[in-house]
């Protein structure tokens, strides 16, 4: 512990800064994931039911959209990603435009 009278064990400017970094490092993987994402359903003629997940740790599924926006992930993924209540996850949306799928 700190003689810090918060009572946390870091100082605040230590966790924002980790919190900056953090986030840039994910801005510049969804960047490159959407850069492979792209270049894949391109070369698979827009048919974006052939493009399978871009790398470990990832899935692809469809889902519908529940009242208030909320989504949801299916069992076998989160079972297979070990997703638990609480977990965050980042999320990329494409909507297919039919609601009848």
């Amino acid at each position: 512990m700190t003689d810090d009278s918060s009572g946390m064990p870091w100082p605040p400017a230590m966790f924002a800064e980790q919190m900056q970094e953090a986030g840039e490092q994910a801005v510049e993987s969804q960047q490159e994931l959407m850069k492979q994402f792209l270049s894949a359903s391109a070369g698979a003629g827009g048919n974006l039911s052939q493009f399978p997940a871009m790398t470990m740790g990832t899935a692809t599924f469809k889902t519908r959209v529940q009242s208030g926006g909320r989504i949801s992930i299916p069992d076998a993924e989160r079972e297979a990603l070990d997703i638990d209540e609480g977990d965050i996850v980042q999320t990329i949306v494409i909507p297919l435009g039919d609601s009848n799928e």
